[in-house]
Protein backbone atom coordinates (compact mmCIF):
# COMPACT_ATOMS: atom_id res chain seq x y z
CA UNK A 1 0.00 0.00 0.00
CA UNK A 2 3.04 2.56 0.97
CA UNK A 3 4.63 1.98 -2.51
CA UNK A 4 1.07 2.74 -4.38
CA UNK A 5 0.77 5.65 -2.40
CA UNK A 6 4.53 6.58 -2.63
CA UNK A 7 4.62 5.79 -5.91
CA UNK A 8 1.22 7.85 -7.10
CA UNK A 9 2.75 10.82 -5.24
CA UNK A 10 5.96 10.39 -6.51
CA UNK A 11 4.39 10.54 -9.98
CA UNK A 12 2.96 13.76 -9.29
CA UNK A 13 4.98 16.06 -7.56
CA UNK A 14 9.00 16.76 -6.55
CA UNK A 15 10.62 15.88 -3.82
CA UNK A 16 14.83 14.73 -3.48
CA UNK A 17 18.37 14.93 -2.67
CA UNK A 18 21.30 14.02 -0.99
CA UNK A 19 25.24 13.50 -1.85
CA UNK A 20 24.80 16.15 -4.77
CA UNK A 21 26.20 19.71 -4.79
CA UNK A 22 23.25 21.41 -3.94
CA UNK A 23 22.24 24.45 -6.37
CA UNK A 24 22.11 28.18 -5.13
CA UNK A 25 19.44 29.79 -3.76
CA UNK A 26 16.28 29.39 -1.38
CA UNK A 27 14.94 26.66 0.51
CA UNK A 28 11.38 25.68 -1.00
CA UNK A 29 9.31 24.11 1.44
CA UNK A 30 6.57 21.98 0.45
CA UNK A 31 3.81 20.12 2.44
CA UNK A 32 1.04 17.72 0.63
CA UNK A 33 -1.85 15.27 1.64
CA UNK A 34 -2.78 12.41 0.07
CA UNK A 35 -6.39 11.78 0.11
CA UNK A 36 -8.92 8.61 -0.52
CA UNK A 37 -12.66 9.10 -0.67
CA UNK A 38 -11.65 12.27 1.05
CA UNK A 39 -10.16 11.16 3.86
CA UNK A 40 -6.37 11.66 4.68
CA UNK A 41 -4.05 8.65 4.51
CA UNK A 42 -0.77 10.30 4.47
CA UNK A 43 1.19 13.12 4.58
CA UNK A 44 4.29 14.23 2.16
CA UNK A 45 6.62 17.16 3.17
CA UNK A 46 9.95 18.08 1.61
CA UNK A 47 12.46 20.58 1.39
CA UNK A 48 14.18 21.59 -1.80
CA UNK A 49 16.81 23.77 -3.65
CA UNK A 50 16.14 24.85 -6.99
CA UNK A 51 18.83 26.48 -9.40
CA UNK A 52 19.19 27.15 -12.96
CA UNK A 53 22.24 24.31 -12.70
CA UNK A 54 20.08 21.41 -10.94
CA UNK A 55 18.01 20.87 -7.97
CA UNK A 56 18.19 18.82 -4.68
CA UNK A 57 14.93 18.31 -2.63
CA UNK A 58 14.81 15.86 0.59
CA UNK A 59 11.65 14.23 1.61
CA UNK A 60 9.36 12.01 4.05
CA UNK A 61 6.11 10.90 3.42
CA UNK A 62 3.72 8.86 6.29
CA UNK A 63 0.51 7.24 6.60
CA UNK A 64 -2.01 9.69 8.53
CA UNK A 65 -5.44 9.71 9.48
CA UNK A 66 -7.48 6.70 8.08
CA UNK A 67 -4.49 5.51 6.26
CA UNK A 68 -2.35 5.04 9.99
CA UNK A 69 -5.47 3.36 11.23
CA UNK A 70 -5.16 0.40 8.87
CA UNK A 71 -0.98 0.49 8.09
CA UNK A 72 1.72 2.75 10.13
CA UNK A 73 4.03 3.76 7.50
CA UNK A 74 6.57 5.70 7.10
CA UNK A 75 9.19 7.31 4.40
CA UNK A 76 12.07 9.47 3.23
CA UNK A 77 12.90 9.97 -0.03
CA UNK A 78 16.08 11.87 -1.91
CA UNK A 79 16.68 12.67 -5.23
CA UNK A 80 19.30 15.05 -7.30
CA UNK A 81 19.88 16.25 -10.48
CA UNK A 82 20.60 18.84 -13.18
CA UNK A 83 18.71 20.71 -16.08
CA UNK A 84 20.17 20.52 -19.60
CA UNK A 85 18.29 20.53 -22.66
CA UNK A 86 15.59 19.02 -19.76
CA UNK A 87 15.69 17.22 -16.72
CA UNK A 88 18.24 14.92 -16.19
CA UNK A 89 18.32 12.48 -12.95
CA UNK A 90 22.01 11.86 -11.16
CA UNK A 91 20.30 9.71 -7.85
CA UNK A 92 16.97 8.31 -6.43
CA UNK A 93 16.47 6.46 -2.91
CA UNK A 94 13.49 5.50 -0.94
CA UNK A 95 13.83 4.45 2.16
CA UNK A 96 10.30 2.76 3.81
CA UNK A 97 8.92 0.83 6.29
CA UNK A 98 6.02 -1.31 6.30
CA UNK A 99 4.74 -3.75 8.76
CA UNK A 100 8.59 -2.87 10.54
CA UNK A 101 9.78 -4.37 7.58
CA UNK A 102 12.81 -2.23 6.14
CA UNK A 103 13.05 -1.60 2.00
CA UNK A 104 15.14 0.31 0.21
CA UNK A 105 15.76 1.32 -3.33
CA UNK A 106 18.43 3.25 -4.72
CA UNK A 107 19.24 4.37 -8.39
CA UNK A 108 22.34 5.83 -9.76
CA UNK A 109 22.12 7.69 -13.16
CA UNK A 110 25.07 8.81 -15.84
CA UNK A 111 24.35 10.88 -18.65
CA UNK A 112 20.96 10.11 -18.34
CA UNK A 113 21.18 6.24 -18.67
CA UNK A 114 20.61 4.15 -15.37
CA UNK A 115 24.25 2.47 -14.10
CA UNK A 116 23.26 0.90 -10.83
CA UNK A 117 19.91 -0.50 -9.03
CA UNK A 118 19.83 -1.56 -5.37
CA UNK A 119 16.49 -2.94 -4.07
CA UNK A 120 17.01 -4.49 -0.67
CA UNK A 121 15.17 -6.85 -0.33
CA UNK A 122 16.16 -8.23 -3.56
CA UNK A 123 13.05 -8.10 -5.91
CA UNK A 124 11.40 -11.33 -6.10
CA UNK A 125 11.72 -13.72 -9.44
CA UNK A 126 9.03 -13.58 -11.86
CA UNK A 127 6.64 -15.47 -13.76
CA UNK A 128 6.36 -16.32 -17.55
CA UNK A 129 4.05 -13.15 -17.75
CA UNK A 130 6.20 -10.81 -16.26
CA UNK A 131 7.72 -8.28 -19.12
CA UNK A 132 11.58 -7.92 -18.50
CA UNK A 133 13.52 -4.76 -18.65
CA UNK A 134 15.75 -4.79 -21.51
CA UNK A 135 19.04 -2.34 -21.56
CA UNK A 136 17.27 -0.10 -23.76
CA UNK A 137 14.69 0.22 -20.79
CA UNK A 138 17.45 1.99 -18.77
CA UNK A 139 18.26 4.49 -21.44
CA UNK A 140 17.11 8.47 -21.45
CA UNK A 141 15.28 7.53 -18.57
CA UNK A 142 14.78 9.42 -14.83
CA UNK A 143 13.60 8.90 -11.36
CA UNK A 144 9.69 9.43 -10.41
CA UNK A 145 11.01 12.19 -8.82
CA UNK A 146 12.57 13.50 -11.59
CA UNK A 147 9.41 13.04 -13.55
CA UNK A 148 7.34 14.99 -11.95
CA UNK A 149 10.20 18.16 -12.45
CA UNK A 150 9.35 20.34 -15.87
CA UNK A 151 11.55 23.33 -17.45
CA UNK A 152 9.80 25.28 -19.28
CA UNK A 153 10.04 29.02 -20.85
CA UNK A 154 6.47 29.31 -20.63
CA UNK A 155 3.52 28.03 -18.44
CA UNK A 156 1.77 27.13 -21.56
CA UNK A 157 4.60 24.96 -22.55
CA UNK A 158 4.67 22.62 -19.51
CA UNK A 159 2.13 20.13 -20.60
CA UNK A 160 4.05 19.10 -24.01
CA UNK A 161 6.67 17.51 -21.72
CA UNK A 162 6.87 14.07 -20.90
CA UNK A 163 9.24 11.74 -19.37
CA UNK A 164 10.66 8.03 -19.37
CA UNK A 165 10.11 6.88 -15.89
CA UNK A 166 11.96 4.25 -13.88
CA UNK A 167 11.28 3.32 -10.16
CA UNK A 168 13.54 0.72 -9.46
CA UNK A 169 11.36 -1.77 -11.15
CA UNK A 170 8.85 -0.19 -13.25
CA UNK A 171 9.85 1.29 -16.68
CA UNK A 172 6.48 3.82 -17.69
CA UNK A 173 6.40 6.17 -20.31
CA UNK A 174 4.27 9.57 -19.24
CA UNK A 175 3.55 11.73 -21.52
CA UNK A 176 1.10 15.27 -20.75
CA UNK A 177 -1.39 16.73 -22.48
CA UNK A 178 -2.87 20.84 -21.88
CA UNK A 179 -6.42 21.15 -20.48
CA UNK A 180 -6.40 24.38 -18.66
CA UNK A 181 -4.75 27.49 -17.36
CA UNK A 182 -5.90 28.71 -13.51
CA UNK A 183 -5.50 30.14 -10.58
CA UNK A 184 -3.96 28.89 -6.87
CA UNK A 185 -3.52 29.69 -3.57
CA UNK A 186 -1.83 28.47 -0.67
CA UNK A 187 0.47 29.03 2.06
CA UNK A 188 3.68 30.58 0.58
CA UNK A 189 2.04 30.56 -2.83
CA UNK A 190 -0.58 32.87 -4.92
CA UNK A 191 -0.21 32.75 -8.87
CA UNK A 192 -1.16 30.87 -11.78
CA UNK A 193 -1.25 27.41 -12.40
CA UNK A 194 -1.58 24.95 -15.83
CA UNK A 195 -3.22 21.83 -15.60
CA UNK A 196 -2.35 18.81 -17.34
CA UNK A 197 -3.96 15.13 -18.60
CA UNK A 198 -1.29 13.19 -17.59
CA UNK A 199 -1.14 9.56 -19.98
CA UNK A 200 0.79 6.49 -17.80
CA UNK A 201 2.18 3.56 -20.33
CA UNK A 202 3.90 1.00 -18.33
CA UNK A 203 6.63 -0.07 -20.51
CA UNK A 204 8.65 -3.16 -19.04
CA UNK A 205 8.84 -4.52 -15.10
CA UNK A 206 5.54 -5.53 -14.55
CA UNK A 207 3.13 -8.51 -15.14
CA UNK A 208 0.79 -8.55 -17.96
CA UNK A 209 -2.64 -8.42 -17.25
CA UNK A 210 -2.11 -6.89 -13.84
CA UNK A 211 -5.66 -5.02 -13.62
CA UNK A 212 -4.21 -1.98 -11.63
CA UNK A 213 -1.93 -1.29 -14.15
CA UNK A 214 -4.45 -2.05 -17.24
CA UNK A 215 -7.13 0.23 -15.75
CA UNK A 216 -3.97 3.69 -15.28
CA UNK A 217 -3.42 3.01 -18.96
CA UNK A 218 -6.58 2.58 -20.39
CA UNK A 219 -9.53 3.92 -18.18
CA UNK A 220 -7.87 6.17 -15.49
CA UNK A 221 -8.42 10.03 -15.61
CA UNK A 222 -4.73 11.72 -14.17
CA UNK A 223 -5.03 15.65 -13.86
CA UNK A 224 -2.16 17.64 -12.86
CA UNK A 225 -2.15 20.72 -11.90
CA UNK A 226 1.75 22.47 -11.99
CA UNK A 227 2.58 25.75 -10.44
CA UNK A 228 6.16 27.71 -10.79
CA UNK A 229 8.74 27.28 -8.01
CA UNK A 230 9.80 30.51 -7.04
CA UNK A 231 11.35 32.59 -10.47
CA UNK A 232 13.29 29.49 -11.28
CA UNK A 233 11.36 28.56 -14.58
CA UNK A 234 10.65 24.70 -12.86
CA UNK A 235 7.24 24.14 -12.44
CA UNK A 236 5.94 21.27 -9.80
CA UNK A 237 2.42 19.32 -9.49
CA UNK A 238 0.40 21.56 -6.54
CA UNK A 239 -2.86 19.22 -7.41
CA UNK A 240 -3.13 16.19 -8.67
CA UNK A 241 -5.94 13.66 -8.82
CA UNK A 242 -5.24 9.89 -9.91
CA UNK A 243 -8.66 7.54 -10.85
CA UNK A 244 -8.04 3.77 -9.65
CA UNK A 245 -10.48 1.21 -9.83
CA UNK A 246 -11.91 1.52 -6.20
CA UNK A 247 -11.57 5.67 -6.18
CA UNK A 248 -9.87 8.38 -6.98
CA UNK A 249 -6.41 9.77 -5.05
CA UNK A 250 -6.36 12.86 -4.89
CA UNK A 251 -2.85 15.33 -4.25
CA UNK A 252 -3.09 18.64 -2.68
CA UNK A 253 -0.48 21.33 -1.60
CA UNK A 254 -1.34 22.76 1.60
CA UNK A 255 2.25 24.51 1.51
CA UNK A 256 4.47 25.73 -1.26
CA UNK A 257 7.39 28.32 0.08
CA UNK A 258 10.44 29.76 0.39
CA UNK A 259 12.30 29.98 3.59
Amino acid sequence: MFRTLALAAAILFAWATQGFAAPQGPVYRGEYTISFFGLTVARVNFNSRVGPGGYSIEGEASSAGLGAFFYDTNGKLSASGRFTDGVRADNFRAEYRYDKKPTLVDIRFADGNVVEVVNDPPLKKRGKDWVPIQPDDLKSVVDPIAATLVKAERLEDVCASGARMFDGELRADLSLSYVKTGEMSVKGFDGPTVTCRLKFTPAAGYRKGRRALEFLRTKSLIMVTFAQIGETGVYAPVHATIGTQIGTITVRARRLEAL
